[in-house]
């Protein structure tokens, strides 16, 4: 049985007679998957089948086919496994809240149960879903470690206070995980044809897919795997110089939910090693959702730190050396070489190193109008080229580079105010910076 504490019943409908619907959106795998678990266990425990239904909306704030494909590519992955074990996959493309609950309304659903996703978006889809459901609905935080709800009940100030409260609990929630069951009751099992999905998609199609990572749960357990094997020793030392190939590339595989971060940390619990890649995986990750499901403008400034607002405020008239406009930053057209490269990596790859993602944010606050602007511009260019966009992780690493989230105030300076600086002589004492950027 699953930790009850990890879920959530929201609403006042009772279970009924009929199958148990797990509603899929955060948590794209078959395996390690508390939401999917605890639907067959309610499924199991009423004698009524399980079914795994995707709410494909035909676009999702500004997704392109970038990462559409990828994810379309896992979901195939997920219906192949979910099929192996007798349990029906159904995806239904068009407004999420209404084709669910016509489709719950249809089949007699006994029970809803939702991953927990703290986007006002998918919040909004849960409590209208909650709402008009004639059945219960459950809501399960399978992406984090430690329930979002549970880890705190504010807004944390930054890594140094969550960190504690989440270690608290640690030891009751990084457990291993049960195995999904084949499903007795046996349903019609109908393929889905994962052509016709593509096109209803209304989306930018121009942006296209990667080659260099491949979707779904098969790939990210290997990615998992080689990296525990081969990076992870020297993880801590070399995660901040791009030129070491040092990263985890985990993060698409996260984001998506083709794999479990509870999984990962169970896997390098006790590794002395892994310190440096656990806060990371733990405690930023958990601290990033902490802040999106109690800030509900995670996306705006109105969200930053009150010496960050008054900061921005102050040198909001400061001139500017440089000022560009979004398509030219699109286009890697600024004077900063380095800044160029890492928006070509972005443009080519989906992907910009961790380091210097702080960098490249940061730059756009120093070369834009306003921080209002800056903002805007980075949350546009990180969803629409990055694999990861539309996450709580990219809106706070953001929100950090430009807007003091997570942070304390600095030194005091043009443009910046206190909001921490960073430029191009700091990077090039972290790593080869033309290495870098030949490599791009």
């Amino acid at each position: 049985m699953i930790n009850q504490r990890r879920v959530k019943k929201i609403n006042d409908s009772e279970i009924k007679n009929g199958p148990v619907v797990y509603w899929m959106s955060r948590e794209q795998r078959t395996s390690s998957n508390w939401s999917l678990l605890y639907a067959q266990e309610l499924a199991i425990k009423h004698k009524q089948p399980l079914m795994v239904v995707f709410t494909l909306s035909t676009s999702f704030l500004g997704a392109t086919f970038r990462q559409y494909d990828f994810m379309i590519k896992g979901l195939e992955e997920v219906e192949n496994n979910l099929n192996k074990l007798n349990i029906p996959f159904i995806l239904l493309a068009g407004n999420p809240v209404s084709d669910l609950l016509l489709y719950a309304n249809k089949i007699k659903a006994g029970a809803i149960i939702s991953d927990f996703d703290p986007l006002r978006i998918k919040m909004s889809w849960r409590s209208e879903v909650a709402k008009k459901s004639s059945c219960a609905v459950y809501e399960v935080d399978a992406h984090n470690i430690v329930p979002c709800w549970l880890a705190s009940n504010k807004t944390e100030f930054g890594a140094y206070t969550i960190r504690p409260k989440i270690k608290r609990l640690l030891p009751e929630f990084l457990t291993t995980y049960p195995k999904l069951k084949a499903q007795t009751i046996k349903l019609p099992i109908k393929k889905i044809k994962w052509e016709s999905a593509y096109q209803i998609l209304k989306i930018d199609k121009k942006v296209g897919s990667v080659t260099w990572i491949k979707p779904g749960e098969k790939c990210a357990r290997a990615q998992a795997l080689s990296f525990i094997k081969d990076k992870l020793k020297n993880y801590d030392q070399n995660r901040n110089n791009p030129n070491l190939n040092a990263q985890s590339y985990l993060s698409p595989y996260l984001h998506f939910g083709h794999i479990s971060a509870q999984e990962i940390a169970f896997k390098v619990k006790g590794d002395i090693r892994a310190i440096a890649f656990l806060d990371e995986l733990i405690i930023r990750k958990e601290l990033s959702d902490n802040f999106c499901y109690y800030q509900k403008k995670y996306d705006s400034i109105e969200s930053f730190p009150n010496w960050a607002k008054e900061t921005i405020k102050k040198h909001k008239s400061d001139k500017r050396e440089y000022l560009y406009t979004q398509k030219e930053l699109e286009n890697y057209k600024t004077h900063d070489d380095l800044w160029n490269a890492a928006q070509l990596e972005l443009v080519k790859n989906g992907t910009i190193p961790g380091y210097l993602r702080m960098y490249w944010a940061k730059k756009i606050l120093e070369w834009t109008k306003s921080a209002q602007d800056a903002l805007k511009i980075a949350i546009s260019l990180n969803d629409k080229y990055q694999l990861d966009g539309r996450d709580p992780n990219g809106y706070v690493g953001i929100a950090w580079s430009i807007g003091g989230v997570h942070d304390r105030a600095w030194f005091e300076r043009s443009v910046f105010g206190k909001i921490r600086y960073m430029n191009y002589n700091g990077c090039r004492n972290k790593f080869d910076v033309l290495q870098y950027i030949k490599s791009v």
